[in-house]
């Protein structure tokens, strides 16, 4: 089992036909190969796209069309390009139904900590923040621990991207909801118990009576 495979075919699983869709880089631009057959959703790119397919082939990269984290990308028929401050218009102005993005820690509150690690040279924020606050859903897709070390945390201990802006977190072990009341286990991934889960889980945990299973078909 690749967890980042199961990760990315859960997340695309939630999204809804006609939705325009942000994924940020690494594990959420996998996102794009798992769309469900008659569901049609425009991704956005923070570098000025709309319109982005899934990733190319090999051999068939063009690096003159490259996604925000500059990995080669396709775009689909109907597609389009345009400059940052368009890009972040279409972001600020709330027209984005759903962001999927990574993360270094998450916290109970809905606190998020994907973009910098004190002491370490990183590149910037990046969109992250604005994405966080502009977009109407914000889906955390990550791995469940770091070096068996949790990320879903009671409180987030590294530099904040935003504070109380998560709506959803999916790991390869968990569907996790933020709600007013604490973090939901809404659901087990394919080889994950609910003991699994909330020994590798920092933060307090509400497991919900309507607890299912998402799996993947290899």
């Amino acid at each position: 089992m690749d967890p980042k495979k199961v990760i990315a075919k859960r997340v695309a699983e939630l999204l809804n036909d006609g939705d325009v869709v942000n994924l940020g880089i690494g594990l959420p631009t996998m996102v794009a190969n798992y769309i469900p057959e008659g569901i049609d959703i425009t991704f956005q790119s923070e570098n000025g796209f709309l319109g982005l397919g899934p990733a190319p082939k090999e051999g068939e990269e063009d690096w003159e069309l490259v996604n925000a984290g500059g990995m080669p990308s396709t775009i689909l028929p109907g597609g389009m390009f345009f400059d940052s401050a368009t890009s972040f218009g279409i972001i600020r102005g709330g027209h984005v139904d759903a962001t999927v993005l990574g993360a270094m820690e998450v916290d109970e509150k809905g606190n998020l900590a994907n973009w910098k690690i004190p002491g370490k040279m990183v590149p910037g924020m990046g969109g992250a923040m604005d994405l966080v606050v502009g977009a109407k859903t914000v889906i955390i897709a990550m791995v469940h621990t770091q070096k068996g070390k949790p990320k879903i945390l009671k409180k987030c201990t590294l530099p904040l991207t935003a504070k109380e802006q998560v709506d959803i977190i999916v790991t390869e072990m968990a569907l996790i909801r933020v709600t007013k009341d604490g973090l939901v286990l809404e659901e087990l991934g394919p080889e994950a118990s609910v003991e699994d889960v909330v020994a590798a889980t920092d933060a307090n945990l509400i497991i919900s009576p309507n607890l299912k299973r998402f799996g993947v078909e290899e």
